[in-house]
């Protein structure tokens, strides 16, 4: 009965509503912050508003709250726990192991070392280094610890005051496309794959020898055009500028990278990695004098952001699975692009699998596409919004504007269709 109900004509017109106002209100967020500043009366009100990982998670409680007004409660409530959070839970911890102070310390000294021993400037290696090696060490340790890594790397280098407002669009636009289409040298660690990979028997020798080294090749060229149009206005990050007044033993750092190992390994199995997520807390409450805070409320905020993605998505089926399973194999990978931007990648591939008698090239050209629009919208890829939520303060307002977001990731995604394309 709750399928029908949720599947029936009006719940999913009202689906397909809500969800259209959630992308317009993701568009509009940045507004939200500006009106802040103008009437600080509701400045609380408008500041929540305006925040982007608030909006899909805001929406989805108004999607239940006309469900329950139109199917009753006990429906409504059955369709939410219908749903699968697997990947909302795994990417607020990993998000929080990642940017833990001895794992960031770690990874920091190993480029730090490769930066002070290339023969270029080290800011400019340094930053170079964020916006490629990093994303592609997503096909490791998973999209959402790189952009999280990346992230906290960059932020005192590129995403600060001094820096021109469009670069800090286009740096944050290859950030963005590289994470999507670095995460595709493994079959685990990006989320459209993940979606796929069982289902069409994909592995990482697949993954490396048909997406993996083409994305390879397009992360590279879209980092070294970025940094070399930054060139001019890097500057040594804060981190480097003093030593740590507390120095992190290898030990601690080690411990850290087998928790966020053991939480990648378990990525499927929200009881286990939560259990490691508590001893994880526990370990560094132990240990408090090697530790910054955690980044609990932006993890959080993500988290929220993407289960009310899966529960504004789980009414979208009914029109994208149509709409991908009519295209020839070039159009839907241009189609999937598109898609993505306005939707959650991971889901496009996932209705992808369910199509019967899929081919193999529209099984390629839908994955391509999926991931080479990772980083038009910050909805497009499950990692963008820890991107999201890490970097908007070194923005005007305090805020990424959609629209920026939108023009900056244009030539890195074009750079990423030809090479997936052509090659």
């Amino acid at each position: 009965m709750e399928g029908a109900i949720v599947h029936s004509s009006l719940m999913q017109t009202v689906g397909v509503g809500l969800f259209g106002l959630a992308l317009l209100h993701t568009f509009c967020a940045k507004q939200f912050e500006v009106l802040a500043h103008r009437h600080p009366r509701h400045a609380g009100l408008l500041h929540l508003l305006g925040e982007v990982e608030v909006v899909f998670g805001f929406w989805a409680f108004v999607l239940i709250a006309v469900m329950a007004l139109l199917a009753g409660g006990h429906r409504a409530i059955a369709y939410a726990e219908s749903l699968q959070y697997t990947e909302p839970l795994f990417v607020f911890v990993v998000m929080v192991v990642a940017a833990s102070k001895p794992v960031l310390s770690i990874v920091q000294r190993l480029l730090g070392g490769v930066a002070r021993a290339a023969p270029l400037p080290t800011p400019l290696v340094q930053a170079w280094l964020g916006l490629a090696v990093v994303p592609l060490l997503g096909s490791l340790i998973t999209e959402p610890a790189a952009m999280t890594l990346a992230a906290l790397m960059l932020a005192s280098q590129i995403f600060k005051d001094g820096i021109p407002e469009p670069l800090k669009y286009g740096a944050l636009g290859v950030l963005f496309v590289n994470i999507s289409i670095g995460g595709t040298l493994t079959s685990y660690a990006a989320p459209p794959v993940l979606m796929v990979a069982g289902a069409w028997h994909w592995d990482t020798a697949f993954m490396a020898g048909t997406f993996g080294w083409k994305a390879a090749l397009a992360v590279l060229v879209n980092a070294t055009g970025i940094a070399f149009l930054l060139r001019k206005h890097l500057r040594p990050a804060a981190a480097d500028l003093a030593p740590d007044a507390v120095p992190v033993p290898l030990a601690v750092s080690l411990i850290h990278l087998l928790v966020l190992g053991g939480v990648v390994t378990l990525a499927h199995h929200p009881v286990l990695f939560l259990g490691l997520f508590l001893f994880f807390l526990g370990y560094t409450q132990a240990y408090a004098r090697y530790q910054n805070p955690l980044i609990l409320k932006e993890g959080l905020l993500v988290g929220f952001f993407l289960a009310g993605l899966v529960v504004l998505g789980g009414l979208q089926q009914w029109w994208l699975q149509p709409l991908v399973s009519g295209m020839a194999p070039t159009v839907l990978f241009f189609g999937a692009v598109g898609l993505t931007a306005v939707t959650d990648n991971a889901a496009l591939t996932y209705l992808g699998s369910l199509i019967e008698g899929i081919s193999s090239s529209a099984q390629y050209m839908l994955v391509a596409g999926a991931v080479t629009g990772g980083g038009l919208t910050v909805i497009a890829n499950a990692p963008n919004p820890a991107g999201v939520a890490l970097l908007k303060n070194g923005f005007n307002d305090a805020s990424i504007g959609a629209g920026g977001l939108l023009l900056g990731a244009l030539l890195p995604t074009a750079v990423a269709a030809l090479f997936f394309l052509l090659l």
